[in-house]
């Protein structure tokens, strides 16, 4: 039996907080300019015996309707599946995109297949929430894993139930887009009042009049000015590339699992002892054989024997001067020898007591 604890050590800091400019674009889109999300039922053929079992039904069924379109009459009973698979086909289709124009699809076996490598994904409609055909899909897939196995033993590698079509969709329906060519909303993606309130001013600063109004905590109207409603997609370009420096939030992410931790640059720690104590328990058994003499009549006797070590690290002291940055945190956490897995439970314990001014989320 082992049993592991951390090395002791206190530690008082103060982390300090560095900003970078991020362009409106990528804090907040426009309303109404978004992608649609698409989805089909689909075939994938061509596989070599690593498709759908006989006994998945809609499978069968599919490849059956399929061939009696085509005017080829076949049993259900007699259709043998294992060179095909059902899959589902999934597009994203961007704002403004024209028919004829190409996107990429993803499609993912819904049946008990192995692989659908080297298949081909037969004529696919990708139909919208609505209900309406979009896109139309077909090409040979690209897996980019396999799944090999005979007498028992196999090998997997990545994902072979799912593969990609660059540009395996062709756009046959165009979205309207109904833009107000005198104002537009800008949506950002979270709540910060001091972003909106920093973002109007950049644009009213950009524009030099005051065409930037608060709607909501996350959004603002923006009128378009009479001298570029001529150029009213050019504006809006410029616009989108103004620059604000965007607050950030004190938060700690933590990743149990992996050991992963990642902290904000505005995180920020009371004055705060922590000890975190380094023992070791070390239990092994062991057999001994007694043989007897030759020609003793004896018997062999066996004798087990425990042995305990315990060991103790000596405890490490160190203290981080207050106003160091979160680089200079790592460094000397490094120093000391505390792994990511120890952090997590010293973190959990400052923000227990109070000490830690920072949201902790746990994925």
């Amino acid at each position: 039996m082992k049993r592991a604890i951390a090395t002791a050590f206190f530690i008082i800091f103060t982390a300090t907080a560095s900003q970078a400019a991020v362009k409106l674009r990528d804090l907040a889109q426009v309303e109404g300019i978004r992608d649609n999300q698409l989805i089909g039922y689909g075939l994938v053929v061509g596989l070599n015996g690593s498709g759908d079992k006989n006994n998945t039904e809609f499978t069968v069924q599919s490849l059956v309707n399929m061939l009696d379109r085509m005017g080829i009459t076949v049993s259900q009973n007699d259709v043998k599946v294992k060179n095909v698979a059902a899959v589902m086909v999934t597009a994203k289709l961007p704002p403004f995109a024209k028919s004829g124009n190409k996107i990429d699809i993803t499609v993912s076996s819904i049946g008990d297949a192995k692989s659908l490598e080297g298949g081909t994904l037969l004529l696919t409609p990708l139909l919208a929430a609505n209900g309406l055909t979009y896109a139309v899909a077909q090409g040979p897939l690209s897996v980019g894993g396999m799944n090999v196995s005979a007498a028992g033993a196999g090998v997997i590698k990545n994902h072979p139930t799912v593969g990609v079509i660059p540009n395996g969709a062709t756009v046959e329906k165009e979205v309207d887009f109904a833009l107000d060519q005198n104002y537009f909303n800008l949506a950002f993606n979270t709540m910060g009042i001091a972003d909106i309130v920093q973002a109007k001013s950049a644009i009213n600063g950009f524009i030099g009049a005051n065409v930037a109004t608060i709607t909501s905590p996350t959004s603002i109207r923006v009128e378009v000015p009479g001298e570029f409603k001529n150029n009213y997609y050019d504006f809006l370009s410029s616009l989108l590339n103004i620059e604000i420096q965007p607050e950030t939030f004190a938060r700690v992410i933590v990743d149990e699992r992996t050991g992963t931790i990642v902290m904000g640059a505005d995180v920020r720690i009371s004055t705060v002892a922590v000890a975190h104590g380094n023992l070791t328990i070390t239990i092994s058994n062991q057999v001994e054989i007694s043989q007897p003499n030759p020609l003793s009549m004896g018997q062999t006797v066996t004798a087990q024997t425990t042995q305990v070590n315990v060991a103790e690290e000596k405890s490490k002291l160190m203290i981080v001067p207050e106003g160091v940055t979160i680089s200079d945190l790592v460094k000397a956490l490094n120093a000391i020898g505390v792994t990511p897995r120890d952090l997590i439970s010293i973190l959990q314990a400052i923000k227990a007591a109070g000490a830690l001014h920072a949201d902790l989320e746990l994925m």
